[in-house]
């Protein structure tokens, strides 16, 4: 069975499970190439990822897909989601029972993908991974998780609001690629020695 076979088989597994909440909104799965070697984390879906049940299509997910294609990356090179798959009301965040709830569902995504690169977009998915991290000190640095690559940047909502946070937010995609030619060297490098040590910076700054 190939990736594509695997996701699909993935969300009709989740649409088809009634015990995961928020189920009065519509399933935003996810898309993108399965064989992306970056894959876009961000937390939940908003209106218009409800209403067309596509990830990151309103205000934010636009600069978001603005700024890959400037730089040289196509949309469907990529993948992008959410860790929960469905929106909450009004948009209020994310509760940490919904995301406990759509936490196997993610796991199994990612392992299906296998990225190099997670970019964890916004303080809600960095945490998800890192708990004790804090996106304005954290994003932009990369850190090893598990057996991938980690990268916090700014959530594209955030810098919608500010001019300083949307600089940022480019700065950090603008490494995404270089940070990618270098992932097989620098995953070889930062091997954790203790297994139980789930993550550790890489390098606080690459370029």
């Amino acid at each position: 069975m190939d990736k594509a076979e695997e996701l699909k088989n993935l969300e009709a597994e989740m649409a088809a499970d009634n015990m995961l909440p928020l189920r009065e909104s519509n399933l935003v799965f996810g898309e993108g190439s399965p064989d992306s070697k970056v894959m876009f984390i961000g937390e939940a879906p908003g209106f218009n990822e409800d209403r067309e049940k596509r990830p990151f299509v309103g205000r934010a997910g636009q600069l978001l897909r603005k700024n890959l294609r400037e730089m040289g990356w196509k949309e469907n090179d990529v993948y992008i989601t959410n860790i929960v798959k469905r929106r909450p009301p009004e948009n209020r965040d994310p509760l940490p029972n919904e995301i406990a709830a759509y936490q196997p569902y993610l796991e199994k995504q990612i392992k299906i993908i296998n990225p190099k690169i997670i970019a964890a977009l916004g303080r809600f998915s960095m945490n998800y991974f890192l708990p004790e991290a804090k996106i304005s000190r954290d994003q932009g640095k990369v850190f090893r998780f598990k057996n991938f690559l980690l990268v916090p940047i700014y959530h594209p909502a955030a810098a919608l609001r500010s001019t300083e946070v949307l600089g940022e937010m480019q700065k950090s995609m603008k490494q995404l690629p270089k940070i990618l030619e270098k992932a097989d060297e620098f995953l070889a490098q930062s091997r954790p020695e203790q297994p139980e040590k789930k993550e550790q910076t890489v390098q606080k700054k690459l370029f």
